[in-house]
């Protein structure tokens, strides 16, 4: 099979968010071995990379984007471009997973880049008749709106930052060593992401 209608499939079947399993294509992952499968296009490789690192590249785009199907959908798109580097032969060369985290990153950042020129305002097809509903569920997603606004506002690097730390559950040592900075400059660039969300989040009303 085309690696690419591999991703495609893989994607397509895949049935949870929660469980983000599927059985694997290799019996026991080697990162040394799916690099070098990787290097050669062979697709069990590609397969068992998928298979591996799927489930943290959508958490981390989750966090970020707030959105199920959009994750699911950028994720995919960080393993079409693992692919395409690897066809060119500038794929990640050591650490996989720091290379597809920073991947995800990237393309989130391009997505919001394109949301903020042409902003898209989406509504429920499935919005309930009673107004007590209506009225809460038009509170719910103001309030939704705010926190995800407000977390739009934070530079790139403190979205980063907290998407590492909250939504991947990194350690502060784990997260300073992706971000090639030590473990004092992440606790202070978490500490003013934090403050500036809360920031940002205290000057909302919802009455």
């Amino acid at each position: 099979m085309d690696p690419y209608q591999m991703i495609y499939c893989m994607t397509a079947t895949r049935i949870s968010h929660t469980s983000m399993r599927i059985t694997p294509i290799m019996s026991v992952y080697d990162e040394q071995n799916a690099l070098n499968g990787l290097q050669r296009l062979d697709s069990r490789a590609i397969g068992a990379i998928y298979d591996q690192y799927f489930s943290e590249v959508y958490r981390y785009i989750r966090y970020r984007v707030g959105d199920d199907a959009l994750a699911e959908d950028l994720a995919s798109d960080v393993f079409m471009r693992l692919l395409e580097s690897a066809q060119k032969q500038q794929g990640p060369q050591s650490s996989l997973k720091g290379w597809l985290i920073a991947t995800a990153s990237n393309v989130v950042n391009d997505h919001l880049r394109k949301q903020y020129r042409r902003p898209i305002e989406t509504l429920s097809e499935a919005m309930p008749d009673e107004a007590s509903n209506v009225h809460a569920e038009i509170d719910q997603r103001e309030q939704s709106r705010a926190v995800q606004s407000a977390y739009a506002s934070l530079t790139a690097e403190q979205q980063h930052v907290l998407a590492l730390r909250f939504g991947q559950g990194y350690s502060l040592e784990e997260t300073a060593a992706h971000l090639k900075k030590n473990v004092n400059a992440v606790k202070a660039l978490q500490f003013r992401a934090l403050a500036a969300l809360q920031r940002q989040i205290g000057e909302v009303s919802y009455e």
